[in-house]
């Protein structure tokens, strides 16, 4: 068995650790967003430039949400993976998600960008941050 594959009930799934907390942050964040009314549009949406976590519509708001989920903050909060690369990263992707859905330009006014932090606390509810027009 690799270091990296979580075992469940004595069976090996495949599914590196990392991959499963990002999943549970993505799943913890789609609930967020509609929970704040947005409605969601595209979740792990792909290209070969990279991937967009999830894209929703928030009023008359198009809304790119980055979710960055962490087991602990002992390598710092979430939020703060969002670097400068990382931004300029995004707002390539987006620009290139909204040419592919150029049918869909009569919802939206503005562009907002958000960050959903989540921190994966092994008993309990995850801790939750949702920074809206994060950049």
């Amino acid at each position: 068995m690799r270091p990296e594959t979580a075992p469940v009930s004595g069976k090996v799934t495949g599914m590196r650790i990392k991959d499963a907390v990002g999943r549970f942050g993505e799943d913890v964040a789609v609930g967020v967003v509609e929970q704040a009314g947005m409605q969601l549009l595209e979740r792990n949406w792909r290209c070969r430039d990279g991937e967009l976590d999830i894209v929703a519509r928030d009023g008359d708001a198009l809304v790119f949400v980055e979710v960055k989920t962490r087991s602990s903050v002992a390598c710092g909060v979430p939020a703060a993976a969002v670097d400068r690369r990382k931004v300029a990263r995004l707002r390539r992707l987006a620009v290139r998600w909204m040419a592919e859905h150029r049918d869909l330009e009569r919802f939206w006014r503005t562009v907002r960008f958000d960050v959903v932090a989540v921190v994966r606390r092994p008993s309990g509810q995850p801790d939750v941050q949702h920074l809206r027009a994060a950049f």
